[in-house]
């Protein structure tokens, strides 16, 4: 019951999202069809006139005439059915490019959270596959489904002004083929949800393997890839034969109930003939009505499928377009104003599962322009910290509070307007250096550009290449070293000239050369910023104005490095244990 009741809700929210605010290009489009369809019923009331009365009758004048309306009716056809589909396919791939763009805006407006559980490969399957099913509610899809049914009901009249006995006999396979189709349409439709599903799953597994060919090269995995990627494509394919075999039974069983009524008429039409009751231009005209409103019924079931399909892949796409924002205009009213940078949690719990926290009633105070070093095991929290400060999670309980104002109700943009991050995964995009730094202010002048680029030591290797900042790094930076992609990350930092800082590991990919270069630039850039530090090399991180020892989701010391070596604990046995390696 649950069930049928979301799919109407996914209808009535697919009307009002895509054929409401179209309702006139569709309404001209219905009359298109109409026309087209009108104009093609010419042909068999013609057909009785030239066997009925011109042929007997000797009428040249008559059949002049005819030719005239005959012809005339098809260059009707002829110029809707080119207006049709230069109207509404238009329109279709319109609404769908308008829809991606939708789509991929909402998805950017989602929090970390949701994409922490997500594939990449298959959230892209979402923008660019799933939406491409409204193209049969606004295309011509839609628009021929009702367009058929007013042509079946017009043939349907004339059939019964012929005659009704045989049509009464027409009526009863295409009423159970009707059935047949309804039922169909109910079992394809969970099949067409479960295939974008699945499509999406492969598409992520893909892209994963794409992006990740270096290790499973370097671990001779491509033998277990190939088996992965190949159940992936079998469950597509099971899924595939479902939709087929029931597609396959709507149409043998159109072609065997319409073909029983075609071979009924043939001897019902037979009989009336012999009997001088039906004329020949009657049985002509009978048979030729009869295919105009068969012919819609089973254009109907196909166009029926597409739709079917189309719904299926938006009820994934209204799930959704509703989910709840990150930046929640309801609860994020307040905006920043005067910006200091005074960062403080209080009891500050979270969690990712219900029931396993991973930060216990975290306290502690980062005064503006101050850094605060984050160090502990690996899955103590630490990163999780540094998330809840730069509100890519939001506490549980407790609060994360900036000047006075809890974060958790301050609008996003106005925070992250002074955000800056660096982070162990440095993401670049495809393209040169430059564009890679100037992601960050793509109105920055060449002199501020250059400014940050000197400051994070990238013109020590950009130098040495052809190209310069002109440079193409390729995929994820593939053609960069590590500490060359992480310079260009601090650059990039350096760039946004943002108030407070988050530094995930910004050394950790540098040889010792690169360290040295680095380490100035990045007093330069902590310089006057709240700055928050995660450091596993703790010989970084001495001068910290307070360090955070974190271990399973407590704070268990805290104090400057000297404070902290005279104490004697834990932070003096990573230090001590580290300095041994």
């Amino acid at each position: 019951m649950s069930k049928k009741k979301n799919e109407n809700v996914s209808f009535q929210w697919a009307v009002k999202e895509f054929i409401i605010p179209r309702k006139g290009i569709l309404s001209f489009g219905l009359l298109l069809i109409v026309l087209r369809s009108l104009s093609g019923l010419v042909l068999p009331y013609a057909s009785k006139t030239l066997l009925d009365d011109i042929i007997p009758n000797k009428d040249f004048d008559g059949l002049t005439v005819l030719l005239v309306l005959v012809c005339s009716a098809i260059l009707i056809q002829a110029v809707t059915s080119f207006s049709l589909t230069r109207l509404l396919s238009v329109e279709a791939q319109n609404l769908i490019a308008q829809l991606r763009v939708k789509v991929q805006k909402k998805l950017l407006t989602l929090p970390i959270r949701f994409f922490d559980n997500q594939k990449s490969g298959a959230l892209v399957s979402r923008v660019m596959t799933d939406v491409e099913g409204v193209r049969n509610l606004v295309g011509t899809g839609l628009v021929q489904l009702i367009g058929g049914s007013i042509t079946a009901i017009v043939a349907l009249y004339f059939l019964i002004n012929i005659n009704a006995m045989m049509t009464l006999f027409v009526l009863l396979p295409v009423l159970i083929f009707a059935v047949i189709a309804l039922k169909a349409f109910g079992f394809i439709r969970p099949i067409f949800r479960d295939r974008g599903k699945i499509n999406a799953e492969v598409t992520g597994r893909l892209t994963e393997t794409m992006n990740g060919i270096r290790v499973i090269k370097g671990f001779n995995a491509e033998a277990q890839e190939n088996e992965i990627f190949e159940k992936g494509t079998d469950r597509l394919f099971q899924n595939v034969k479902k939709s087929l075999t029931a597609t396959a039974l709507m149409t043998s069983s159109s072609t065997f109930l319409l073909g029983l009524a075609s071979a009924g008429i043939m001897g019902i039409g037979g009989y009336y003939m012999i009997y001088g009751s039906m004329t020949a231009g009657d049985f002509v005209s009978f048979t030729m009505f009869l295919g105009f409103m068969i012919a819609p019924i089973v254009q109907m079931s196909n166009i029926g499928s597409q739709l079917t399909e189309a719904m299926a892949g938006l009820d994934r796409t209204e799930e959704l377009m509703k989910m709840t924002e990150e930046d929640d205009p309801l609860v994020r009213t307040e905006f920043i104003k005067d910006f200091e940078g005074n960062v403080s949690f209080e009891e500050v719990s979270f969690s990712y599962e219900a029931g396993k926290e991973v930060l216990h009633n975290i306290n502690f105070t980062a005064p503006a322009g101050s850094v605060t070093a984050l160090v502990g095991s690996s899955g103590s929290g630490k990163s999780t910290i540094a998330s809840l400060a730069a509100t890519f999670l939001t506490p549980d309980s407790g609060k994360v509070i900036l000047d006075g104002q809890d974060l958790s109700k301050v609008n996003l943009s106005s925070y992250r307007q002074h955000l800056g991050v660096v982070l162990q995964d440095d993401f670049l995009y495809e393209g040169t250096i430059k564009e890679n730094i100037l992601f960050a202010n793509p109105t920055a002048s060449e002199a501020e550009l250059l400014q940050a680029v000197e400051g994070a030591y990238v013109s020590e290797f950009t130098n040495r290449f052809e190209e310069g900042l002109e440079t193409l790094i390729g995929e994820r930076g593939v053609k960069l070293s590590g500490g060359q992609k992480q310079r260009i990350s601090i650059a990039r930092a350096l760039l946004a000239n943002p108030k407070i800082i988050i530094l995930d590991e910004a050394t950790s990919n540098l040889d010792t050369e690169s360290e040295a270069f680095i380490q100035q630039s990045l007093v330069e850039l902590m310089k006057n910023r709240t700055t928050f530090v995660i450091a596993h090399r703790l010989t970084t991180i001495q001068k910290a104005d307070q360090i955070l020892v974190i271990e399973q989701g407590k704070i268990v010391e805290q104090g400057k490095h000297e404070e902290l070596m005279a104490k004697q604990g834990r932070y003096h046995k990573l230090y001590t244990v580290q300095g041994r390696i």
